[in-house]
């Protein structure tokens, strides 16, 4: 992947980002840190790094969003059944993202590994192009900046922040799984007792 970036530059940073916000398994610590470390010896520019990423950026989300948009509900709602998803929550999730939507997509593409998510659904609650575009962009640029700046300082040793970054993602991601696990238990336990018949 250094070499991709070393020997293709910019282009290879924005290919790379596409892939990774298109759900591809590329670690974007890795890539906007050594494109900020390839700044610092002059081979990059600081704001053509940061461009090109942040530009990556919005068209793998683009793409992410389709995938959500014409494929994510009908498979949500197609497997909803075996994990005690009703449609009713699926209708309530939508909605709780048609009003906080905006910030759900600029919070999100801050956070390690939410960010590579976020796009799924955006384009399931059917959020405007535009508008997801817009706040897409605006949530990546923070978090390319400080990667860039960050290997840009560090120069040779920014594989010592990317370990920090990910561990946290890594973090972020136990703790999502832990609340949807919660999540699943107490349907569970509530369909259960539904159904026993009261002594």
């Amino acid at each position: 992947m250094q070499h991709l970036v070393s020997s293709y530059g910019l282009l290879a940073i924005f290919i790379l980002m596409v892939g990774e916000s298109a759900a591809l398994p590329i670690p974007s610590e890795l890539v906007m840190t050594f494109a900020g470390y390839l700044a610092s010896t002059g081979k990059l520019s600081i704001a053509g790094a940061i461009l090109a990423g942040t530009l990556g950026n919005l068209v793998g989300s683009y793409i992410t969003w389709i995938i959500g948009r014409y494929l994510g509900r009908a498979v949500i709602v197609r497997l909803g059944k075996f994990v005690l998803l009703r449609d009713e929550d699926l209708a309530r999730a939508e909605r709780w993202f048609e009003r906080r939507g905006d910030r759900a997509v600029l919070i999100g593409r801050v956070l390690p590994v939410i960010r590579t998510f976020v796009s799924l659904p955006a384009g399931a609650a059917e959020m405007p192009l535009l508008r997801f575009g817009i706040f897409t962009f605006l949530g990546s640029i923070p978090f390319n900046v400080v990667l860039v700046l960050a290997g840009y300082y560090l120069g040779s040793h920014y594989e010592t922040l990317v370990k920090i970054v990910q561990d946290f993602g890594y973090l972020l991601a136990v703790a999502a799984v832990a609340v949807i696990a919660y999540f699943f238990y107490r349907r569970f336990k509530n369909r259960r007792s539904s159904i026993e018949p009261s002594s």
